[in-house]
């Protein structure tokens, strides 16, 4: 793994655990020689992780449309900043470049991201992995949503397994390191499960 793609807020949150906890991803990232893949932005959560790498001499890679650019939300001090047409593009771009995707807290857009790339891998587009950092158990209720959804068969519980929750950094880029992808595909009748490997 060369590489960590970081979908997170660009708000900083209501406590400032969220943003020290960016802070120390990103100088952790820089610490293990993996580069930065994140959405661009200079604010919030977003601006944290991506000066964390920065401060400790790591390598950050933004990705951003044109119209946040426009609004003049673009972080100008990165290694490299690639401007693109869309949101899609965005993502698809983000994809390309990462080896693997963090969830720090955010809102509607870090949800809309990790949950494609959540989407993308049940689909068996792409075999990276997701992982989820609880910082002040952010993300729990979440996961119960997703534990509830296990429970009334709308999700496998493969793809409940395929992810990584939890708050130790260390056990969770461990994990991403050695992850090997498991069987999340999205059906649970088995006979249309094997057609689609």
């Amino acid at each position: 793994m060369k590489s960590v793609c970081v979908y997170c807020g660009a708000n900083a949150g209501a406590d400032p655990i969220y943003q020290q906890a960016a802070t120390a991803l990103g100088n952790r990232l820089a610490g293990d020689g993996l580069r930065l893949v994140y959405g661009g932005g200079n604010t919030g959560l977003m601006g944290a992780v991506a000066n964390g790498v920065l401060d400790a001499g790591g390598q950050v890679t933004g990705v951003i449309p044109q119209h946040l650019v426009d609004w003049e939300v673009a972080h100008k001090g990165l290694t490299s900043l690639e401007v693109v047409g869309s949101m899609h593009e965005r993502k698809s771009r983000m994809f390309d470049l990462a080896d693997g995707f963090i969830a720090l807290p955010g809102g509607f857009g870090t949800l809309e991201e990790v949950f494609e790339m959540l989407t993308w891998r049940q689909l068996n587009i792409g075999q990276k992995p997701i992982a989820f950092l609880n910082i002040n158990g952010y993300y729990s209720p979440l996961m119960a949503m997703i534990d509830h959804m296990v429970g009334e068969k709308f999700l496998h519980a493969d793809q409940r397994h395929d992810l990584w929750f939890g708050e130790d950094v260390d056990a969770m880029l461990a994990w991403m390191a050695h992850y090997t992808p498991g069987d999340a595909g999205k059906w649970f009748d088995e006979k249309r499960r094997a057609a689609l490997r």
